[in-house]
């Protein structure tokens, strides 16, 4: 097993040091508040000679997301990172990218969509690719972001996937935090992500053409294949993490990860970067008594359907925090989690609850609003069904738009 060597250092150049370690061919770039640290990092590594890349600076997010799919497309290694709006101008081009099966990887590094302008991070932005073809990944902490890249890129280029994979990384809070990380030696990221062997791509001895024009005869088939290839992603992310704990001693869970599940009355569902809070929260009311766990959902792109039947048990409720929002509906999260434990064996009561929007924060006392909520609604056999928001001011509300 790789030892690897531990330091402390930010978030953003834990990210980066795990792209250079991937070796990528290609490095698009177009800086946008909180991915910037990331791209600068790779900029200095190929200025330095550490990162043998192309690093190509676009006049935009949509030239830096084209410029994967030519770079990919000529059968290269290729990577970027946006945020926000950034990543919404990628829109266009990422549903190709998808659709013409090139492996790229990205960094979302979770940020709010105007309007109102703000930094701090939710999930609206990269959970507006839940239907793009990719695969989303959402990490907790530094470590996880770290290992999640170099496990990004073998999923992507697995030739059963061939897809786009997004890592998703909570702005700010993971980005520019400084936290302990163990990086690992390149010989040994060598022995585990083996250099790209491109299923197809661009050449003068075999012509080819990427995204051409279709009728009404294929459009079906294409997005049958696409839906096929993220479905049998499920499996390869889940043998990527087992393959990777074997080799660096790091698991943070294939498509889920679950914390005392196992006789919980209450499960909270969550992503990004509040999981560390609600794991010591779960510890702090379980010493008070109250049965209660947590599901961390890693890949919402495929999402685990299955696995979350199963983590679900016999609890009576499932709280899930959602920090993106379906407008005039309900939370993106809860929606999925709410379709997939519809026939669960034993279908629990969902909440569906929007906390930490626009980086707010979210606490023990959030924690144990939520929990009552729940039993409030054990106690009543249903749930509401429009999405609650957690700590919203109403007094507020009246003066906004005047």
């Amino acid at each position: 097993m790789a030892h690897g060597k531990l330091s402390v250092m930010e978030g953003s150049m834990a990210i980066a040091q795990a792209i250079k370690a991937c070796r990528p061919d290609v490095v698009s770039a177009y800086p946008i508040t909180p991915q910037t640290h990331i791209i600068e990092s790779l900029a200095q590594m190929v200025a330095n000679g550490e990162l043998d890349a192309e690093y190509i600076r676009a006049d935009s997010e949509f030239s830096a997301a084209s410029i994967l799919a030519g770079a990919s497309a000529t059968g290269v290694r290729a990577y970027t990172a946006s945020s926000s709006q950034g990543l919404l101008l990628m829109t266009e081009v990422i549903y190709y990218l998808a659709r013409t099966r090139l492996p790229v990887v990205f960094t979302g590094a979770n940020r709010q969509v105007t309007a109102p302008i703000g930094l701090q991070p939710d999930h609206q932005d990269t959970m507006s690719f839940r239907d793009a073809g990719i695969i989303e990944l959402y990490v907790e902490d530094v470590q996880e972001a770290y290992d999640t890249h170099l496990q990004a890129f073998k999923i992507a280029e697995d030739h059963d996937v061939l897809l786009p994979v997004m890592v998703c990384v909570d702005g700010f809070v993971l980005t520019h935090v400084y936290e302990p990380v163990k990086t690992f030696e390149q010989a040994d990221v060598d022995a585990f992500l083996p250099p790209y062997d491109p299923a197809h791509y661009m050449t003068p001895e075999k012509p080819m053409v990427f995204g051409s024009g279709t009728d009404d005869l294929n459009t079906m088939e294409f997005h049958y294949m696409n839906h096929q290839a993220v479905l049998r992603a499920r499996d390869k992310i889940e043998a990527v993490a087992r393959e990777y704990e074997a080799m660096f001693g790091h698991y943070h869970g294939g498509l889920i990860d679950t914390y005392a599940t196992e006789d919980a009355e209450v499960i909270l569902v969550a992503m990004g970067s509040v999981i560390g809070t609600l794991r010591e929260a779960v510890d702090i009311l379980r010493g008070e008594g109250v049965k209660v766990g947590l599901i961390k959902v890693r890949s919402f792109r495929p999402f685990p359907t299955e696995a979350l039947k199963q983590a679900v048990g016999r609890a009576g409720a499932v709280a899930v925090f959602d920090r993106a929002l379906s407008f005039g509906f309900q939370g993106v999260l809860a929606t999925d989690v709410k379709t997939a434990l519809y026939d669960a064996p034993h279908r629990p009561l969902v909440l569906g609850l929007m906390a930490g929007f626009g980086g707010r924060e979210v606490n023990l006392d959030t924690v144990r609003e939520i929990v009552q909520r729940a039993r409030r609604a054990l106690d009543a056999g249903r749930v509401p069904h429009e999405a609650e928001f957690i700590g919203l001011k109403t007094e507020t509300l009246p003066q906004v738009f005047v």
